[in-house]
C-alpha cells in the first residue's frame, strides 16, 4: 500500500507553474485571480485564505473581496461585471455556497466564461463534455493529475465514481471517459441511492469516493489491490482535538488502506491539488489573454 501525497505532487506541479508565471512576467503580465466571498462561513473563509496564500507564493496578483452576508444578488453581479472588464484579472472565483437569497446559477452565468477558472460556466462544461480545450473543474482535474503522477494506469481501467455532484462526480466521470492521456477509462457512476453499492465498488480498479458521507466506503467494499481516491472532507466530533473535531474522508481509511495498492489521505490528498489546479487555470487564462 502506498499513500499518494497530494502536498508533494502539488508542490512539484507548482514548480512547473512558476516557470510559466516567470515567462509571463517577462512579457509584463502578472496572472490575476479575484476571489469573492459573501458571508461568514468559516470553511469558505479558510479555503479563500489558502487560495490567497498560493497566489502570493507563486507571484500572482491576488484580489480578494470579503462581502457582507446581506449583499444583494444585483450588487454581487455588478461586482462580477467590473472584474470581467478588468484586464488585470484573468480568473474570477465566487466561493460557494452563497447565502440562500442569492441564486448560484445566475452568479455563475454572470462570470465571463473566459475568466471562469472554476470551470463551472455552462460554456466551459459543454466544451469539457465534447473534449474541447477549456478550463477543467479544479478538483476533478487534480484527481487525474494525482493518478498520473503515481503512475496508475487509467486507460482501460474500470473506475467507479461514488457521487454525482456538478463539482466532482459528474465532471470527473466525464473526464475519465475522454480519449486522451488522462482518461480512456471505463466508468461507472454510483451514488447514495445506488442499490448494493458494494457490488459495484468491488469490481473497481479505481474508486473515487465523492459522496460527502464520512466513512461510507468500508473494507468489504474494496477489492484487494484497488486504488482509492478519497475526495470527501467531513467534520466528525473529536473531544481529543483542540478544535473539538477532526476531518475525515468518505473512506474508512484505517480499515481500507491495507487492502489498497494506492490511497489518498484526508487531509493532504486531493485538497492541495484543487487549489493548484485553480492557479493553473488562472495562469492559462493569462497566457490566452496574450493570444487574444
Amino acid at each position: 500500500m502506498q499513500i499518494i501525497d497530494g502536498k508533494q505532487v502539488a508542490q512539484r506541479f507548482r514548480g512547473e507553474l512558476k516557470k510559466r508565471i516567470d515567462i509571463l512576467a517577462g512579457k509584463g503580465i502578472v496572472p490575476g485571480l479575484s476571489v469573492i466571498l459573501v458571508g461568514n462561513d468559516p470553511a469558505s473563509a479558510s479555503y479563500v485564505k489558502g487560495k490567497e496564500k498560493a497566489c502570493l507564493e507563486l507571484g500572482m496578483h491576488s484580489d480578494n473581496l470579503h462581502l457582507p452576508q446581506d449583499l444583494s444578488q444585483e450588487k454581487l453581479i455588478s461586482i462580477i461585471e467590473e472584474k470581467n472588464a478588468d484586464p488585470r484579472i484573468h480568473g474570477i472565483l465566487v466561493q460557494l455556497p452563497l447565502p440562500s437569497h442569492i441564486n448560484e446559477e445566475a452568479v455563475i452565468m454572470a462570470i465571463d466564461y473566459r475568466k471562469d477558472v472554476d470551470g463551472f460556466h455552462p460554456v466551459n462544461i459543454g466544451r469539457m463534455v465534447i473534449g474541447k480545450e477549456t478550463f477543467l473543474p479544479c478538483t476533478p482535474h487534480g484527481i487525474l493529475v494525482l493518478l498520473k503522477s503515481a503512475g496508475i494506469p487509467v486507460a482501460g481501467s474500470h473506475v467507479v465514481v461514488v457521487g454525482r455532484s456538478n463539482i466532482v462526480g459528474k465532471p470527473v466521470a466525464n473526464m475519465l471517459v475522454q480519449k486522451n492521456g488522462l482518461g480512456n477509462a471505463t466508468v461507472t457512476v454510483c451514488h447514495t441511492g445506488t442499490k448494493d453499492l458494494a457490488h459495484h465498488t468491488r469490481q473497481a480498479d479505481i474508486i473515487i469516493a465523492a459522496a460527502g458521507k464520512a466513512g461510507m466506503i468500508t473494507a468489504d467494499m474494496v477489492a484487494e489491490g484497488a486504488v482509492v481516491i478519497d475526495v470527501g472532507v467531513n467534520r466528525v466530533d473529536d473531544p481529543t482535538k483542540k478544535r473539538g473535531y477532526r476531518l475525515v474522508g468518505d473512506v474508512d481509511f484505517d480499515q481500507v488502506a491495507p487492502k489498497t495498492s494506492f490511497i489518498t489521505p484526508v487531509p493532504g490528498g486531493v485538497g492541495p491539488m484543487t487549489i493548484t489546479m485553480l492557479m493553473s487555470n488562472t495562469v492559462e487564462s493569462a497566457e490566452r489573454s496574450i493570444k487574444e
